[in-house]
Parts: C-alpha cells; sequence; structure tokens
C-alpha cells in the first residue's frame, strides 16, 4: 500500500515538475511547425508561414498550450512580411486527440510598410474599414503591430479581432491637393471600436496634433470623435483661396491663428460624414480681410484692409446651427480699437449682437453733423437677426459717447437695405456746431411724429433742396409729422416753431408743408403738392443767405429775400428762383468777366464791398442730369447781367451773356429820343455800353471769353425796362 502511495506521489511530483517546467521554460520543437503551416492555409490559400523551431509553454490555468516562434515569414502572393513573433493558444484537448485547434493567435510585427500589412489583414479578414483604408486612401510609412486573432471550435475566425501598436512618419493622401505627412500615433483596434492616441500630424505642411481620436460602430455608422489642436499657423495662398471659394463676399488676405477643436461626426456606409458637432476655441492673431465697405464718410481713415489682431473666438457648430462669438482688437483707421461680436445662424435666421468701441479713431455721422471727440471712448453697439427672406431686424442700435447718445429701437431693412419701418430714434447729442441736438422720432402705424427741442438742419436742407427730395433710404410710403423748437440753419440764422407735415410716396416727397419764423418774425414756407403727374414745389424764405450760401461758388452773400417755384410733369421739371436785394462779395467768375473786360472800379467793388443786386430770376428746365438755363437776368445799381445756356451735371457747363454796367444802362434808358449821340459819344469808347462773354467747360476748367460791345440788344433793353417798371 505505502509503495503505491509511493508511487502515485512520485507521479505526482513528477507531473507538477513537467507541468511547472512547461509553464515555466517549455520545450523547443518544429514538431508542430505543420500543423500551424497548414492551418493557416485553411484560413487562406494564397497565404504561407515559413516557421523556424517555435516554444511550447502551458498554461494550466487556462488548460492550453501557447507555441511561440520567433521571426517568422509570412507571404501572400510573392509578397512576404517578416515578423517579430507568432504566438498561439492551443487547446490540451485539440493537441492530445490530434485536432490542432488554434484558439488565439498574438502576431507581432517588425517594423513593415503600412500598405503591406492592411493587404494581409484584409485577406484574412475582409472588414469594411480594411477596404476603405486600402481603396480611397494612398498610405506610406512604417508601423509595429501587435495582432490578436481568435478561431471558435470549429476553427473559424472570430470577429473579435485587435490590432494594436503604433504608427511612425506615415504619409496619407485624402483628397487632391489634400496630403497629410509625417503622422505619428498609436493605435488600438478592435471590430467596432478604433482608438488614436498621441497623434502628431503635418497637413498641408501645418502641424496639427491630438491627444486622442476614437471611432465606434453604431448600428450601421460610425461615430468618432475627438480633439484636434494646432499651434500657430500662418495659412498660405492656397488656403486663403479654399476659404474664399466657401465665402465668396469675404475677401481674406491673410489669417494667422491656433485652436482646439472638439469634434464628433457619424460615417455612414457610403463613407459620407454626417451629423458633424464642432467646437473650437481660437486663437487668432492676425486676420487681414480686403476692405469692400464704402465706409469713408463714417470712418474718414479707413484703410483699404480691414486688420484683426489677438482675438479669442469660440466656434460652435451643429446640424443646422452655427454660431460664433470674439472678442479682440481690430485695426480699422490709425489705431486699434475693441470689438466684440456674436454671430448665431440657425437654418431660418441669423442672429448677431456686434460691439464696437473706437478709442483714438476718428467716427462721423455726416448728415447728423456729429463727429466723436478723438481723445474719448465711443461705443457702438448692434443687436439684431436676418431671417430667410434677407429681411434685416435691429431689435436696436446705439452709439453713446460721454454725454452723448443715438439710440434706435426695432428697425427693419429690406434685403436692399432699404428701411421699411422703426419704432423709435432718440438722439440727444453734441454736434460739430457745439450744439446740442434734442429730437425724438416715434411711430404710429405708418405715420411718424418728430418733435424735438432743438435740431441742426444742414443736412435737412440738403436733402429738401439739393437731393431732389428723394427719400431713398426708406422702401414703404409714410408720413411724418414736425414739431421743432428751434431749427439751426446757420451761425446767424434760426428757425423756431418748424411746424409741418412731410408725405412720401414710391420714394419721393408726394406732399408736404413746412412752415416756420425767425426772431424778426420773418418767415420761411415749403409745400409739395402733387397731382396725378405733376408736381409743383415751393420755398419762400426771407432770409436767403443760409439758403444760398450752400452754393460753393458763391462767397460773402449777405441779405435777400429767396422765392423758388417748381413744377414737375414725369422727368421733365420747369423752374423759376427770384432772389430780391442782395449783396455780392465774391463770385470768381464775375470778377474774371469784369477784370477782362477792363470795368476794373466794378472789379474791385465786388471784391471790397460788395456788389448789390435789386433781383435775380433764373428760369431753367431739368431732365436728369441736363439743366437748361432759358434765362437768368440780374439787375443792380452797379452792373446787370443777362445769359442762358446749359449744365450737363459733372460734366460741361455752357453759359453765355451780356454785363452791363447801369450808369450806361440808365442813360440809354433816359435819353431814348438821342440814342445815337449816346451810342457814337463824343470821345472814343465812351459809346460802348459792356460786355458779351462766355462761359464754358467742365466745372473745374472752366474758361472764360469777353468781347466789348458797342449796342444793347433789345431783348436785354426789353427785361431791363420790365425790371425798372416793376420796381418804379
Amino acid at each position: 500500500m505505502r509503495l503505491i502511495f509511493k508511487t502515485i506521489f512520485l507521479i505526482f511530483i513528477l507531473f507538477f515538475l513537467l507541468v511547472a517546467y512547461l509553464s515555466t521554460f517549455g520545450i523547443e520543437t518544429s514538431k508542430f511547425n505543420k500543423q500551424i503551416q497548414n492551418k493557416v492555409e485553411e484560413t487562406n490559400k494564397d497565404l504561407s508561414v515559413e516557421l523556424k523551431e517555435v516554444k511550447l509553454t502551458l498554461n494550466p490555468l487556462r488548460y492550453n498550450f501557447s507555441i511561440k516562434t520567433i521571426g517568422p515569414k509570412m507571404t501572400l502572393k510573392n509578397q512576404s512580411i517578416e515578423l517579430e513573433s507568432i504566438k498561439m493558444n492551443i487547446s490540451v484537448k485539440s493537441l492530445l486527440s490530434d485536432q490542432f485547434l488554434i484558439e488565439q493567435i498574438e502576431l507581432s510585427t517588425r517594423s513593415i510598410p503600412i500598405g503591406n500589412l492592411i493587404s494581409f489583414a484584409k485577406s484574412i479578414y475582409k472588414a469594411p474599414e480594411l477596404i476603405v483604408l486600402e481603396n480611397f486612401f494612398r498610405i506610406k510609412g512604417y508601423l509595429i503591430a501587435n495582432i490578436n486573432l481568435e478561431f471558435d471550435l470549429a476553427g473559424n475566425l472570430k470577429n473579435n479581432y485587435r490590432l494594436s501598436g503604433f504608427i511612425k512618419d506615415a504619409k496619407l493622401n485624402i483628397f487632391e491637393n489634400n496630403k497629410i505627412d509625417k503622422l505619428n500615433f498609436i493605435f488600438d483596434i478592435s471590430k467596432d471600436n478604433f482608438v488614436f492616441e498621441d497623434i502628431e500630424l503635418e497637413y498641408n505642411k501645418y502641424n496639427l496634433f491630438s491627444k486622442k481620436i476614437s471611432t465606434k460602430k453604431v448600428d450601421n455608422h460610425y461615430l468618432v470623435n475627438g480633439i484636434l489642436k494646432n499651434d500657430i499657423i500662418d495659412l498660405n495662398e492656397k488656403d486663403i483661396n479654399f476659404f474664399k471659394n466657401i465665402i465668396p463676399n469675404f475677401d481674406l488676405k491673410k489669417i494667422k491663428f491656433s485652436s482646439s477643436n472638439n469634434f464628433t461626426f457619424n460615417i455612414d456606409d457610403r463613407f459620407k460624414i454626417k451629423n458633424l458637432k464642432l467646437i473650437s476655441n481660437i486663437q487668432l492673431k492676425e486676420a487681414q480681410i480686403l476692405n469692400s465697405l464704402n465706409l469713408k464718410k463714417i470712418f474718414p481713415n479707413i484703410k483699404k484692409e480691414i486688420i484683426l489682431k489677438d482675438n479669442k473666438i469660440n466656434l460652435n457648430y451643429k446640424k443646422n446651427l452655427f454660431s460664433i462669438n470674439g472678442k479682440g482688437n481690430i485695426l480699422i483707421q490709425k489705431t486699434n480699437d475693441l470689438i466684440t461680436y456674436d454671430v448665431e445662424k440657425n437654418k431660418e435666421r441669423l442672429k448677431f449682437k456686434k460691439l464696437l468701441k473706437i478709442k483714438e479713431n476718428p467716427f462721423r455721422i455726416e448728415y447728423l453733423n456729429y463727429e466723436k471727440n478723438i481723445k474719448s471712448d465711443t461705443i457702438v453697439e448692434i443687436n439684431g437677426f436676418k431671417d430667410d427672406k434677407s429681411n434685416i431686424f435691429f431689435n436696436s442700435i446705439s452709439l453713446h459717447e460721454e454725454n452723448n447718445k443715438i439710440e434706435v429701437e426695432n428697425i427693419k431693412l429690406d434685403s436692399k437695405y432699404k428701411i421699411i419701418n422703426f419704432n423709435e430714434i432718440n438722439l440727444d447729442y453734441l454736434d460739430n456746431y457745439n450744439q446740442r441736438n434734442v429730437i425724438k422720432i416715434k411711430r404710429n402705424k405708418s405715420n411718424y411724429m418728430l418733435n424735438g427741442e432743438y435740431f441742426n438742419a444742414d443736412s435737412l436742407i440738403d436733402n429738401l433742396l439739393f437731393e431732389e427730395n428723394n427719400s431713398s433710404y426708406f422702401s414703404n410710403n409714410f408720413d411724418i409729422n414736425l414739431n421743432l423748437n428751434k431749427v439751426r440753419l446757420d451761425n446767424e440764422h434760426q428757425l423756431a416753431n418748424l411746424k409741418g407735415n412731410l408725405n412720401f410716396k414710391n420714394q419721393k416727397l408726394f406732399n408736404g408743408n413746412l412752415t416756420g419764423e425767425f426772431s424778426d418774425s420773418k418767415k420761411m414756407n415749403f409745400t409739395v403738392n402733387t397731382d396725378g403727374n405733376t408736381k409743383i414745389t415751393t420755398f419762400f424764405i426771407e432770409h436767403a443767405k443760409p439758403i444760398v450760401k450752400r452754393y460753393k461758388f458763391v462767397k460773402g452773400f449777405e441779405k435777400g429775400i429767396l422765392d423758388f417755384y417748381s413744377s414737375k410733369t414725369g422727368e421733365i421739371s420747369k423752374s423759376t428762383l427770384k432772389i430780391y436785394d442782395f449783396k455780392l462779395k465774391e463770385l470768381p467768375t464775375l470778377t474774371k468777366i469784369l477784370t477782362l473786360a477792363s470795368l476794373q472800379g466794378i472789379a474791385d467793388i465786388l471784391s471790397g464791398e460788395g456788389i448789390r443786386f435789386n433781383e435775380l430770376e433764373m428760369n431753367f428746365d431739368n431732365k436728369g442730369n441736363l439743366i437748361n438755363i432759358n434765362e437768368i437776368y440780374a439787375i443792380g445799381p452797379a452792373i446787370s447781367i443777362l445769359m442762358n445756356g446749359y449744365i450737363e451735371k459733372n460734366k460741361l457747363i455752357s453759359l453765355r451773356g451780356t454785363l452791363v454796367p447801369a450808369t450806361t444802362i440808365n442813360k440809354a434808358i433816359g435819353s431814348i429820343p438821342v440814342l445815337g449821340k449816346i451810342l457814337v459819344g463824343s470821345k472814343t469808347g465812351e459809346g460802348v455800353f459792356g460786355v458779351s462773354f462766355k462761359i464754358k467747360g467742365p466745372p473745374k476748367k472752366l474758361e472764360t471769353s469777353v468781347n466789348p460791345i458797342k449796342t444793347l440788344t433789345p431783348r436785354f433793353i426789353t427785361r431791363t425796362l420790365e425790371k425798372i417798371k416793376k420796381v418804379n
């Protein structure tokens, strides 16, 4: 009995030692080479493996053997891959029964070309992702990988494969002209999961990196997410042109930035990207944008290029929603200003909120006679949205500078940037003439009420008189009722109690009337009446100076009463302008005529105290840019002038006429019975009545010619008699 026990114990010890030895040291043999080669060929008949001696190690807890060989070579259709090692797990039962069932294979590669490994992997396991890698991307580079494959009891390859390792100096052509170079990363790939870590790459020569990007199969698509970063990138011209193609009206000249981008997206079974979500934090070092905006009147020193500097930008994108907000410096003029912006675009509308802090730069609103103090900050804030019909809604527009404020509430513009309507405008500011303007305009349906304590009316006068009563800023018909306590016309003249109504139709002043009075009880009246296709305009003001002096070619105008009448039918208007009892001190063209005519004494009076006129009457027709002057007649104690001609706006001026000293006219009119004696005279030159003249040329290059005349035309005498008779 003891012998049996000792024998069993010895056998147990020997078995234990054998198991311990096989588990710890294993044995080297070539006995299993043929079986391994046959098993590989069963997987793929074109695949063969060249083995050296294998090492057999027992895994007692798993009840299988581990077979490992060093330096094997695998060949597929005459293409070889040298491996670092192959390790297989074979069940003890299959080995004892000579079935040789492989449970698991682990391949460890040396540094091999990536393309070769993809081809090998695809031949063993035709996964769609491997087909994509081989057929759609041209990959170069090297990798070292560990490949784990498992088999079922029937010897079929399971789907739970795993590849891990790292890639070095890879190159990848994604699309034409889009290349990835110097690609390095660690990977861990299984059937439904791809994990890439410590990624470094060069995309079109720009360095990018990521800590982790993962891909997971969900139903019939792959979910990709990760973080991609870049150090400072200075985009080249080719890539800037790519941005221009995406945003045609955005003429980007330069961009330099760094960013961190958190992204997720799906890839469907047709390899299309869907449901992209992107969150980016961008450090914009510099961006240069070609200025295509005509903003010279607002920003007097505006540059050809707008430059954004040191902007921090947050970008968020997902299906049907895009938002971007940022803050930083903007160089529009000579020094940096501060800008903040918040833009959100969805399927239906584009919301925006912008703030511009203008520091030591000029800023003007000409039609309000406003200009910021160069030493103070001005904050301009805009808040609104744009709908899917390209209408623009401003919830608020405001300007604040010290004690100045300009505020607009709920203004709506159409796609052509014309005003549809607005709710309210509040103005309380000190203008260029150091005058405080206090105005409020409020809407009641299609009517507007303009009330205020004080208003500088320079721009209003220009609009009513010199821009043909055009309301091109508005797209709809509207009425405006005015009630202003004081209206400044110039340094010397103020209107009180300016009241009235203006009615605009089809962007033109249709009907209107304005009345006001000066401090000396003199009046101002303005009316427009439209009947069918005819519009009658009248303007009467008993202080003509603040109106006439606006013409640049007239200087030193004093006193005067202005009476204007115009009848417009269709595109043709017939007008009469009369000015009574005024004085001229400077009129360069008239001075030149007097000098050329050797009437130096009158020329001296004009440039000195000025020449007084009793009346000027101008009759003219207007069609488009052409003004036909039928007659201009001016009479005064010193001289009288009669002329006609035409003016083609901004192109050509052509005038001809007669200028006669008034003393000669008086003699001629008073001595008609003995007219011959006056015409001939008793001395040489005594009978010269005056001069004829011509003025012709472009507005800035007028040429004047003068010829003395002996006799007056009947027309001149007739017009003079009419005026003298009217005065008497």
